[in-house]
């Protein structure tokens, strides 16, 4: 019997562990995340990451391969390849020494062809590639046969042979598999396995003037591979016969089972490559690790958490239809995640100057602050206060509404960590009437820990002490787009028409506790009433730059908790 992981499966955990069972495949489970290096990875290769990599690591002598798709050497290159193995150890996975290319494959492919041709099972085309589009049909007309179709076995190797050695032009010929013009499934009739490219590969130079299709050397890199699970998303399924196809032509000891789930879809972004990089082309946003984007390297830099993320890969499951996944669940999961491990500190987005009018000038107390009430481990801290401070200019208000209970005229509050205070006075501009600082008055009797701290108030609100604090820019992101579904555009609706405007604020002048100074790059931090703030790469010693990861609302709490009441 296999050893199957814990707690309830999808569907194909189930099928793995039924074929493990029955030991299919020799009773092995060996699956592969096979991306194209011609682009960066993004929350929806996460979602497979997880599944290949999770299942490998489920079920007792698992392997996972990372093997590139680098089938066409016109979009693809280096920095995408590390790029992605990056990503990969990001998430918290390792191929070990299983790292593949299918241009490891070239010349075994080249074989299989050659093999097709002699069996009668592919031929050389001279159709333009237009001309082989419209001969396809469509959904409702059969294809119709192409005139070179009919080629003799000596013919197409002899061209097939010159497309290799580099004497035809691009898109004089192609090679096509001979299977059914009339078939409903438009990919089983005569589609293409290998086209003519006079352009460098990144890996094997210039050796090579032709190379495969996708659907002709994604089966036969997992059949040499051993590949037992070939997992990949609904929009292959109908490419499925294709593949099936190759190995069952190519006579391939190992054959695959292909097997499709759906990809993630997630509001209030889009997931699109071409999209993606149609937002950095134009501006829209600074670059692929812009924190508003849902790739890898800009969750990241946002301050997501590899543990997040996949919490929330493991949360949405595996299904085999498609929906939209609600980005506020994914918030909610990297929230849950720096509840228990994020450093607590004060920090003050928009200072207002506060002024302690009793308090002594020059005296400076360490109070002691909790770093997080999570995790009694981390310990405590020690805060400085003083006569001058800073609160939320969003914590004082002049004329107060009604169940206002923070700080006004006449109004007490209490300080965290500290003492209990009272507005006595107010300064304006006398320009503009703005109030520039609030005079108060402390009770030295009420300071929070010393058993004399027991007079109540309504309001609590945070600070930083002027003299203390450090100056930082933080800038608040917001979703990218303005409506939940952008992927899909309405008739004449551009998806770039639908971009949040106010997606990124930056305010600068904030004033953060003291405990940020000297914090590194990618630190994470929840600072107080605020959200969770990570510390970005364009911080410097002397300019310190933070990115809000999540603010502390979590409105998927209310909506799972919704979804609860509404199934009792």
């Amino acid at each position: 019997m296999a050893e199957h992981p814990p707690g309830s499966q999808d569907f194909i955990r189930a099928i793995v562990s039924r074929d493990l069972d029955a030991q299919k495949h020799g009773g092995v489970v060996h699956t592969r995340f096979p991306p194209e290096p011609n682009g960066y990875l993004h929350i929806g290769h996460a979602k497979s990451i997880c599944l290949n990599f999770g299942i490998a690591r489920e079920f007792a002598g698992g392997l996972c391969n990372l093997r590139f798709d680098d089938t066409n050497p016109t979009k693809e290159n280096m920095e995408y390849v590390e790029s992605i193995q990056e990503d990969v150890r990001w998430l918290g996975f390792d191929w070990e020494e299983r790292c593949f290319f299918a241009s490891d494959y070239f010349e075994q492919f080249s074989d299989y062809a050659v093999l097709l041709i002699k069996k009668g099972k592919a031929y050389v085309d001279s159709l333009s590639a237009d001309d082989i589009r419209c001969y396809r049909g469509t959904l409702t007309e059969p294809g119709r046969e192409s005139p070179y179709r009919t080629r003799s076995v000596e013919e197409n190797l002899h061209l097939f042979a010159k497309m290799r050695a580099g004497e035809c032009e691009e898109g004089a010929h192609a090679l096509r598999a001979r299977i059914d013009m009339a078939s409903p499934n438009i990919n089983m009739r005569d589609p293409t396995l290998y086209r003519i490219r006079r352009v460098p590969h990144h890996r094997t130079g210039t050796t090579w003037n032709i190379y495969p299709t996708y659907d002709f050397a994604h089966p036969l890199s997992d059949a040499l591979e051993g590949i037992t699970h070939s997992l990949c998303t609904l929009e292959f399924e109908d490419h499925r016969p294709l593949y099936e196809w190759v190995l069952n032509e190519c006579d391939v000891a190992c054959h695959s089972q292909q097997i499709e789930f759906a990809r993630l879809n997630l509001t209030y972004t889009v997931l699109s490559k071409r999209k993606l990089a149609g937002l950095i082309e134009e501006g829209h946003v600074s670059g692929w690790n812009d924190p508003r984007l849902p790739t890898l390297m800009g969750l990241r830099r946002r301050g997501y958490t590899p543990e997040a993320i996949r919490r929330f890969c493991e949360h949405i499951g595996v299904a085999k239809r498609e929906n939209v996944v609600d980005v506020a669940l994914l918030e909610h999961c990297v929230r849950e995640d720096l509840n228990a491990r994020a450093q607590r500190v004060m920090a003050v987005l928009r200072p207002l100057r506060v002024v302690l009018t009793n308090y002594p000038e020059g005296c400076v107390e360490e109070l002691t602050a909790v770093n997080n009430p999570e995790d009694p481990t981390m310990g405590t801290r020690t805060v400085p206060f003083s006569r001058v401070l800073y609160i939320e200019r969003d914590d004082f208000r002049e004329d107060p509404p009604k169940k206002y209970f923070r700080l006004a005229p006449g109004r007490e509050v209490r300080l965290r960590y500290a003492y209990i205070i009272e507005c006595v006075d107010v300064i304006k501009d006398e320009r503009t009437g703005e109030v520039v600082e609030v005079h108060c008055r402390y009770d030295p009797d009420t300071k929070s820990g010393s058993g004399r701290s027991a007079r109540k108030v309504k309001g609590t609100i945070h600070w930083v002490s002027a003299a203390h604090a450090l100056e930082a820019e933080i800038r608040l992101f917001g979703h990218l787009f303005s409506v939940p579904d952008p992927d899909h555009e309405k008739a004449g609706q551009d998806y770039r028409s639908l971009i949040n405007p106010n997606s990124l604020e930056s305010v600068r002048g904030c004033q953060v506790e003291r405990a940020l100074q000297g914090a590194g790059v990618g630190q994470r931090f929840q600072f107080e009433r605020q959200g969770y703030f990570c510390v970005d790469c364009d911080s410097t010693s002397q300019a310190l730059v933070l990115n809000r990861i999540v603010a502390l609302r979590d409105s998927w709490s209310k909506i799972e908790h919704g979804q609860t009441q509404d199934r009792r």
